[in-house]
């Protein structure tokens, strides 16, 4: 009964995203406040439906309900309470209705906390909203039925990926889907802009709070999803340049240049065409993303098991909404003359720079995932790995955090790049002595290492000096006192900035100097690795809530002294057949130490694959500052209190 009320629900919310498509628009084009204001009541109410159809989903899986052909395809009695509820969205169907749920959610907060936006815009962007829930849940209820029942429900269900039941990838989807959705309402927002034909400053303040807290999210899903290869799938590394991993990167770095762009429209009136542009190529892409795990087209490890026919669904979607709003864009070219003239040396022209990098590093990307695909049609096998995107994608970003602290540094309209370089010679000559220092340390070694050491002090250092150049001159009471009183979006801009530094070295450190070890050792046997004496204690098998498992005993000493003993593990869940690989990681500071079982050997051996892992906690302690530098900046007042208020209360009009 109660998923029948869901799917009931369901439909339901499709016929009020029709409405509130529909009657929004038509009120604003004649003035008619009543029929703009119905925008409001009809986000939540659809929200609410979806919401009740998403949680009656969830009780089908809470609950073991094999009835639902989707529970018995992706559940199991025997599987713990977490991995039952990440089961929701860990198919096809479940994820669609769950990436609904939160373009629908969206739109209601833009209901909710968006009084001070003028009327005609809100109503429009809430439309425009809805526009996006409404192709969505036609595609679920018409294709992707989350609801279908089995005539004869089994006794029992077949389970859920082994490689899904893990703590990251339970959290990683929902984090990844607030992202790749938070940017529709960027994208709502530019749509309803072209349509009133008019982007001011007052736009981009609104606009930029929604894609901020998009990129936050983004940026938690990936550092989650990137964590989770990196312990789960026993390889050692952290990103695989997978087509699914490509698809996620690809919205953030679009998602990254349209904040800084809009920055430039709030305080100059200038990029304005750039930053709509930039709004819909960052939705653009999250629908290409979409795509490319859902239609089948690419392989990949992560992609869902999916028919053809819903991937030319969802390829119709992107061609209405993309096409659409850029036909759109060219029809209102007009509309979006700056007003701010700027120099070449200015931050205007800084986060122009910032922007075309970020903008070509992620075409330099969709090239690499798509040129596979290409080759086929032609019936060539082309295959593009690491050593293309490395090559390609890194002069991108080095170049960018290069200029970074710099652009950072240089004031509005017009500035002299002498002035700005002076102020951050210690910061140039601090990044300088740590490469140096790496360098001379290390032998034999390439030249990443030291590179991306100086890079991120560089990043680093660059935002503490720009955060110490904002509190002016006097004594040092006075700064740090007007220190505590700069706006909170500086404080986040010096977080985000110096977790991208972060990341780098972490990226940097664990790439140039990891020792990997892969051998056969017997029980009792100890070998060395590197500084490091390991012992293969011994090895046992247990049996968990849901799989059996092989689990080593491994001790680790180094100089005589203990240092830890892990226990890596080779699980088998006996309802797929799937075996997965367990790591065992003694986490530090400096480095990890990374352990993998394997199998028996003919001669009475384990494989023992030994990693050392210089830096890798600073690639995910990097990317939380980052979304902490963002989170810190969407607290500022500025962000909660509109732009511009006052004009929106004077262009209300007259109720009809």
């Amino acid at each position: 009964m109660i998923t029948e009320l869901g799917h009931f629900a369901l439909i339901l919310a499709l016929g009020v995203a029709v409405t509130q498509m529909i009657v929004p628009l038509i009120g604003a084009h004649y003035g008619w406040r009543s029929w703009m204001e119905m925008a409001v009541p009809a986000a939540t109410i659809q929200f609410l439906l979806v919401a009740a159809s998403f949680l009656a989903l969830t009780y089908a899986f809470v609950t073991s309900d094999f009835s639902l052909k989707l529970v018995t395809l992706n559940s199991h009695s025997a599987k713990p309470m977490l991995y039952k509820v990440s089961g929701v969205w860990g198919n096809h169907e479940g994820s669609m209705l769950l990436w609904v749920l939160i373009v629908t959610l969206f739109g209601a907060m833009a209901a909710w906390f968006g009084g001070n936006l003028p009327i005609r815009l809100k109503a429009r962007v809430l439309a425009v909203q809805s526009s996006i829930a409404v192709a969505f849940l036609g595609f679920v209820i018409f294709t992707s039925n989350p609801f279908e029942r089995l005539v004869q429900p089994p006794f029992d269900g077949r389970d859920l990926n082994p490689l899904l039941q893990d703590p990251g990838l339970a959290f990683h989807p929902p984090f990844l889907y607030l992202g790749y959705v938070g940017l529709s309402m960027a994208f709502s927002f530019a749509v309803a802009a072209l349509i009133e034909g008019r982007i001011d400053a007052a736009w981009g303040r609104w606009v930029r709070p929604w894609t901020l807290a998009a990129w936050v999210f983004l940026t938690i899903g990936i550092a989650l999803g990137s964590w989770w290869a990196y312990y789960e799938l026993g390889w050692g590394g952290f990103w695989f340049w997978d087509p699914v991993e490509n698809a996620s990167f690809m919205p953030w770095l679009f998602a990254a240049a349209l904040l800084h762009s809009a920055i430039v429209v709030e305080k100059r009136e200038a990029l304005k065409s750039w930053t709509i542009l930039l709004a819909i190529l960052a939705f653009g892409f999250s629908l290409i993303g979409t795509f490319i795990v859902r239609s089948g087209v690419i392989t990949s490890v992560h992609a869902f098991a999916s028919d053809p026919e819903r991937g030319v669904f969802i390829l119709l979607i992107l061609l209405v909404f993309t096409g659409g709003a850029l036909t759109l864009f060219a029809a209102r070219a007009r509309a979006m003359e700056a007003r701010g003239v700027f120099g070449f040396v200015s931050r205007e022209s800084a986060l122009v720079s910032n922007n075309i990098l970020l903008a070509v590093s992620a075409f330099v990307v969709f090239t690499g995932t798509i040129w596979p695909l290409i080759g086929e049609i032609f019936d060539r096998k082309i295959s593009v790995g690491a050593p293309f995107f490395e090559a390609a994608f890194t002069p991108f970003m080095v170049v960018l955090a290069l200029i970074m602290p710099i652009g950072a540094m240089l004031p509005w309209k017009r500035a002299k790049l002498g002035r700005a370089v002076k102020a951050l010679i210690p910061a140039f000559i601090l990044a300088v002595a740590v490469g140096a220092l790496v360098w001379a340390i290390q032998t034999n070694k390439s030249a990443l290492g030291p590179i991306g050491m100086f890079l991120g002090t560089w990043l680093v250092a660059g935002a503490l000096v720009d955060l110490a150049t904002r509190t002016g001159r006097g004594t040092l009471s006075g700064r740090l006192s007007r220190l505590t009183r700069l706006p909170r979006s500086d404080w986040g801009k010096l977080a985000a900035h110096s977790g991208f530094g972060i990341t780098i070295m972490g990226i940097c450190g664990l790439m140039a100097w990891s020792v990997e070890d892969i051998r056969v050792a017997q029980i009792g046997e100890t070998f060395d690795v590197s500084e490091y004496e390991v012992t293969l204690v011994s090895v046992g098998r247990e049996q968990g809530p849901n799989y059996f498992t092989t689990k080593a005993e491994i001790h680790v000493t180094r100089d005589g002294q203990d240092v830890t003993t892990l226990y890596p593990e080779k699980r088998v869940y006996p309802v797929q057949a799937m075996p997965t690989t367990e790591a065992a990681i003694a986490n530090g500071f400096w480095r990890d130490l990374y352990l993998v079982i394997g199998d028996p050997q003919d001669n009475g051996g384990w494989a023992v694959r030994t990693f050392i892992k210089p830096f890798a906690n600073w690639i995910w302690a990097g990317s939380i500052i980052m979304a902490l530098g963002g989170l810190i900046s969407l607290s500022d007042r500025r962000f909660r209190v509109a732009a511009g208020a006052a004009k929106a209360r004077a262009q209300g009009v007259p109720a009809e």
